[in-house]
Formats: C-alpha cells, sequence, structure tokens
C-alpha cells in the first residue's frame, strides 16, 4: 500500500528530494504521493521531520 502525507506537512521537500521514483510532488497545501507511481520503500517517511507520512 502506497504511503501518503497527512495534513501535518510542513512542505519542506524533504520526502521528494529522497523519493527515488520521484512520486512526490509539491501540492497546493502540502506535498502529494502518487500511489500508482509509490514503490512503498518508506524512505520519504524516514526523511520527514514532522512525521506527516505514513502508510495509507
Amino acid at each position: 500500500m502506497a504511503y501518503v502525507i497527512g495534513d501535518d506537512c510542513i512542505k519542506c521537500g524533504a520526502c521528494a528530494e529522497q523519493c527515488p521514483v520521484s512520486a512526490i510532488t509539491e501540492g497546493d497545501d502540502k506535498y502529494v504521493i502518487d500511489a500508482d507511481t509509490c514503490l512503498d520503500c518508506g524512505s520519504c517517511a524516514e526523511q520527514c521531520p514532522v512525521s506527516a507520512i505514513a502508510q495509507g
């Protein structure tokens, strides 16, 4: 199951930089993960300074 970014996102971009398949893009209020592209590797969640990323 793909990871999702919650409302606690501070739009720092750390997750997008870490994603090996570029599945994370900047949205209006927060970064967004494309579920079809996400490899479910967890690299983004490890980099998030506010723990806003979890498995969906």
